[in-house]
């Protein structure tokens, strides 16, 4: 059974026969012959019981072939032998043993074809392998025979061939071998013409010509050498690429990319830049400040050299801080142009590129280049943000190595226009605002501009109180866009070209920085001659104009024959008289149409201004400057320049025109919002507690730090004579000062406002609506106090009171007391023009001393009616025929109409008429009138035709006007 199951496992290797001669080995075990084969198929089997019989048999019959039978048998048996179980026993062998033949038998039948088959192959491989050895004996049978045949001579001839085949190919290739060796002298000459791309190409080529010949042994120390060359070259490369970052050249460039594109490092190329951007950055402003340092140290000590950048920065001496720090912003700006330079040659040939591609068809080097092309881009955008915060933080700690609070106004503001450019460079730059800048300069300006502001009122406080208001001479063009301190208004500002040389630009489109100074120049150059470039030519000579205006003014004058000749004596009079004045050229119609209150024409029309006056717009002028260039101080630069004109007004106001007596004429003088500006200034602005007591509290001192002392009129300015009107010089140069400050003020209003915050805009306008409008409201009482002192309305009231009222018929003539006033009218003329032979008088100034004048008067009248104890109707006639002599006679003296108050005066003699009902209402509607004057009116003039019981009804309605007022 053993065996059996080893022929299952190799069926139709063996034959039925040799597998059933292998049964012969079993011992015990007989082999059925072709007989029993045959009739063990024939006997009628049931196949599931054979199956079961099989699956019956000990596994152990399956076992190795060291596995004994027999011996295992006789084992089993037991000890008392039972003949009858043992044939049972056999009979069950025996039939496990004929299962086993029959299912043997089955399967060498099954197997019999196959058998047929194979030997059938078996056989025709055999007579194919009989033929092979036929034909391999012919073909070394024709070998011998060739090789009879061919002689060594041929076989020879052959060999030689071959061989000069092979040294021919040799030589080329020790040609070439030594074309290689010798490419180090060329690739060193290329290197020195700074051919970079050329180089690396001939090294490339090289390259791939070693390779091909790298099965010689001396090609392996050629390509070693050729790896060292390009590694040369890259080195090189990479310092030709840092060149860049200060001196930007496109043909440089352009090979140093062409270099790095052959390489195929063109990322690698660009890290590499902004890594040399960057040192540079630092190297540059490190090199300047040291250079600076050690110049003014005057000695070669190399200690400085191993000092850190921000130490390095405190030793700028102050004299030497100004050049450094240009120096410095011109070294960045060089660096920084050689990066817009540099996207500018990226932009450009990223766009020829692109074409250059669309019309190729390498679908993958495009998408790599796009790749490479898209990096550089966004390499690029964000270097600019990077490399713009790096410059500013080397410029702020320069910045901070120094207390800018030693430096002269003029000084700090170059500084701040320095670094103003250098935002303006970074806003073109990146879009960047500069917060870094920005935050670390302004303040220190807000610090500075404080300090600077306090001195700047103690200055004003001292001119002010020093001034003697003489007219400040300028041309009558004057303008303060002419002053240097106005310039930035004009042009824009440069610290490199004079504003007066810089052409003005015609072309609405906005040229960059970068553009300008692209091809050439700095932002940032100093040229030390700017300041002497920029004179000023705004002061006249001695005043006046040239003699030509004047001799036409005079002939144009003298030939025309319709001026009335009162004009013409007045002309002369002030053309030969002691102080001769200069005038400008003026026309007939302008002649023709003078004005007698006008006292103007005889002068040069120019501003009316003091020194005082032109250091407080050149204070201005500084201010604006520094808010110009740092915007974010512009609310406090504004706050600081309010106060300069409050200040001022306050000081005129406090000089000319404090009067206690003013208020109480009821004439409406200072008007409510004038009052409220002048409480405001007093309150916020001066320190009315110099000499109080210092023991005070913390706050109060600092509060009293914001304030000013008021300022005290200088002894030299005399307004209590009458020959000179009572300061009337003095006057009119001060308050006209002031008209024309607001004017200025008013004009620089736009500007302001342009760079005033939106939430402090309110404030400005307050100023202005406030304060710098209420400018020519100080002339009335200025002038006022004039007024009231140039006429002795005193004598006038003596010689009224002298008249006799109730006469008993009616009069033909005046009354010698108008004749008195009108003299002191003639005189007051005669003063004006004196007065302005030294000063120009403005039509509007003269207007308001007329009208103060003339309405003194006709109160001063209306006064003298008051005092009246006796009238009658004659003398009510009386009172109007002397006051329209007055009228009439005064008409010639001035222009100006109607005359101030006359209805005061006539509304006054009229009411005598009144009856008594009229008379009530008339006291009702008329209460400009004084107590005593509805009183006397009463008692006087109306008490002949009216009872006593009348008298005291409209007394008594007087009374109860004159209640509330009490």
């Amino acid at each position: 059974i053993r065996k059996i199951n080893t022929y299952l496992s190799n069926l139709g290797l063996k034959s039925p026969l040799e597998s059933l001669s292998d049964l012969g080995a079993i011992e015990s075990l007989r082999v059925p012959g072709k007989e029993e084969f045959r009739e063990l198929r024939e006997q009628a089997t049931d196949p599931q019981a054979e199956q079961e019989l099989i699956n019956s048999i000990e596994q152990v019959y399956f076992s190795t072939d060291s596995f004994d039978i027999v011996k295992y048998e006789l084992e089993k048996l037991p000890p008392v032998l039972n003949l009858q179980e043992l044939e049972e026993y056999r009979d069950k062998l025996k039939q496990q043993q004929a299962a086993v033949s029959k299912k043997v038998a089955d399967l060498i039948l099954e197997k019999q074809p196959a058998y047929v088959k194979e030997l059938e192959r078996v056989t025709s491989l055999q007579t194919g392998l009989q033929l092979a050895a036929v034909i391999c004996t012919n073909g070394r049978r024709h070998l011998n025979i060739a090789k009879e045949g061919f002689t060594q001579a041929s076989l020879g001839l052959l060999a030689n061939q071959r061989k000069r085949q092979l040294l021919i190919g040799l030589l080329k290739s020790l040609r070439t071998i030594k074309t290689l060796q010798r490419t180090d002298v060329r690739l060193s000459e290329m290197l020195e013409e700074e051919d970079y791309p050329g180089a690396i190409q001939l090294c490339l080529e090289c390259q791939k010509a070693a390779s091909t010949f790298k099965h010689y042994s001396c090609i392996s120390e050629l390509n070693s050498k050729l790896q060292d060359t390009l590694e040369q070259i890259e080195e090189q490369l990479d310092v030709a690429l840092s060149k860049i970052c200060k001196n930007f050249d496109i043909n440089h460039y352009t090979k140093v990319q062409q270099a790095y594109r052959l390489l195929g490092k063109t990322q690698t190329a660009m890290d590499q830049l902004h890594m040399h951007f960057t040192q540079a950055i630092h190297n540059t402003v490190f090199q300047v400040v040291l250079g600076y340092v050690e110049l003014c140290a005057g000695n070669t000590d190399t200690k400085f050299q191993k000092l850190q950048y921000k130490d390095l920065c405190t030793h700028v001496t102050p004299d030497s801080y100004i050049p450094c720090l240009a120096d410095l912003c011109k070294a960045l700006w060089e660096v920084m142009l050689s990066y817009y330079r540099t996207m500018e040659w990226h932009e450009k040939h990223d766009n020829e590129d692109t074409t250059s591609t669309s019309e190729g068809s390498n679908v993958i080097g495009t998408e790599e280049t796009n790749f490479d092309r898209g990096y550089v881009k966004k390499k690029l955008e964000h270097g600019l943000t990077r490399i713009w915060q790096d410059v500013q933080l080397k410029v702020k700690t320069y910045l901070l190595g120094t207390d800018l609070s030693i430096f002269k106004y003029d000084d700090f503001i170059f500084v701040l226009d320095i670094i103003s450019r250098l935002m303006q460079v970074g806003e073109e730059f990146c879009g960047s605002k500069s917060e870094v800048l920005q935050e670390s300069i302004r303040k220190q300006s807000v610090n500075y501009f404080k300090n600077y502001h306090r001195t700047r009122l103690d200055e004003l406080r001292m001119f002010l109180e020093n001034e003697t208001w003489e007219l400040c001479p300028v041309k009558s063009n004057f303008s303060i866009l002419q002053l240097h301190e106005f310039k930035f208004m004009e042009q824009s500002r440069s610290p490199s070209v004079s504003p007066s040389k810089q052409p003005a630009s015609t072309s609405s489109k906005t040229v960059t920085l970068f553009e300008q100074y692209c091809s050439g120049g700095n932002p940032f150059e100093i040229q030390a001659n700017h300041k002497d470039e920029e004179t000023e030519d705004v002061l006249a000579s001695n005043g006046y104009e040239s003699d030509e205006q004047e001799k036409s003014a005079y002939q144009e004058y003298d030939s025309d024959s319709d001026v009335p000749e009162e004009l013409k004596r007045d002309y002369v009079d002030e053309q030969t008289g002691d102080a001769p004045v200069k005038r400008l050229s003026v026309s007939r119609e302008t002649l023709k149409s003078r004005k007698k209150s006008d006292y103007s024409l005889n002068k040069v029309n120019a501003p009316i201004l003091t020194n005082t006056t032109l250091n407080v717009i050149r204070l201005v002028g500084k201010y604006m400057q520094m808010m110009n260039i740092l915007k974010p101080i512009a609310f406090d630069v504004i706050h600081f320049m309010s106060q300069l004109f409050d200040y001022y007004l306050y000081a005129i106001y406090t000089f000319f025109g404090r009067n206690e007596q003013l208020e109480s004429t009821g004439l409406g003088l200072s008007s409510s919002r004038l009052r409220t500006t002048l409480n405001r200034i007093q309150e916020s602005l001066i320190d009315l507690e110099v000499s109080a007591d210092p023991t005070g509290t913390l706050t109060a001192a600092e509060e009293r730090k914001e304030k000013v002392p008021s300022p005290h009129l200088s002894q030299l300015v005399v307004l209590t004579s009458g020959d000179t009107l009572y300061g009337l010089a003095e006057r009119v140069v001060a308050t006209e000062s002031l008209v024309f400050l607001a004017e200025q003020f008013e004009f620089l209003q736009p500007h302001l406002d342009a760079v005033m915050p939106a939430v402090k805009k309110p404030f400005l306008q307050q100023f202005y609506s406030q304060t710098v409008s209420t400018a020519s409201e100080l002339r009335k009482p200025i002038y006022w106090i004039v007024a009231g002192k140039a006429i002795d309305y005193e004598q006038m009231l003596l010689l009224m009171a002298n008249v006799k009222w109730d006469v008993k018929e009616i009069m033909s003539q005046h009354n010698i007391y108008v004749d008195a006033l009108l003299k002191e009218f003639e005189q007051f003329n005669r003063r004006l023009n004196d007065v302005s032979k030294r000063v120009r008088i403005p039509l509007p100034v003269s207007n308001i001393l007329w009208e103060h004048c003339i309405r003194l008067a006709n109160r001063t009248i209306v006064e003298g009616y008051a005092n009246v104890k006796k009238c009658s109707n004659e003398g009510r006639a009386l009172m109007q025929l002397d006051f329209q002599q007055f009228l009439m006679k005064l008409e010639k003296l001035t222009d100006i109409r109607p005359i101030p108050d006359k209805e005061f005066v006539e509304t006054y003699i009229k009411a005598y008429y009144l009856t008594e009902n009229d008379m009530e209402r008339w006291i009702k509607e008329h209460r400009e009138y004084s107590t005593k004057q509805l009183t006397n009116l009463v008692n006087v003039c109306l008490g002949s035709h009216i009872n006593k019981k009348a008298r005291q009804k409209l007394l008594a309605a007087i009374d109860d006007i004159d209640r509330p007022k009490r």
